[in-house]
């Protein structure tokens, strides 16, 4: 008895270790690129600017890679995406407010993929707060668009290109 009572926790404990082992095989991250224009305006418009920028996901060749496939997709989540400014270079986020980016496959499919309120002054780069949505058929379909909402404090007298880098959590279930 008193070996089963000793045998216990560690059987416990390695299955326990051997459930995270196994969930850490299933969980692999997918990276997006992608740039966006922001276009220039000398006219200063104090409400929000709204830009959609469509998203071709690649999702079936990565998910083959990873040994698996979109219908065994279990759990999608954005883990971090980051702005940052690439033309001008000189250029910095201090003409933006605020920033919320939605994702969507259509105009009735539109839910929260990130945002940023106060925006520092002074940086080319900025890190969005992800909202938590499940992601799961956005990153299952051929392509999804992100729809920018945007409140700048000044006008913004030429293009500016952005690049968007998203990270995505997937938990899948192997083939």
């Amino acid at each position: 008895m008193k070996k089963v009572l000793l045998l216990a926790p560690l059987l416990l404990l390695l299955g326990v270790m051997s459930c995270k082992k196994l969930n850490e095989l299933l969980t692999f991250d997918l990276d997006y690129s992608q740039n966006i224009t922001v276009p220039g305006s000398p006219i200063f418009v104090p409400t929000p600017v709204v830009l959609a920028v469509p998203v071709t996901t690649k999702s079936d060749e990565t998910f083959k890679n990873k040994n698996t496939a979109a219908d065994l997709v279990k759990d999608v989540k954005l883990s971090r995406l980051a702005l940052t400014i690439t033309d001008p270079a000189a250029e910095n986020f201090d003409f933006l407010n605020n920033i919320e980016i939605s994702i969507g496959t259509d105009q009735n499919d539109i839910v929260p993929l990130a945002s940023l309120s106060n925006i520092p002054k002074g940086v080319s780069t900025i890190e969005l707060k992800p909202s938590g949505t499940k992601l799961d058929k956005y990153l299952k379909a051929s392509s999804y668009t992100l729809h920018t909402k945007v409140t700048v404090n000044k006008a913004i007298l030429r293009d500016i290109t952005v690049r968007a880098d998203s990270k995505f959590t997937v938990t899948a279930d192997p083939l």
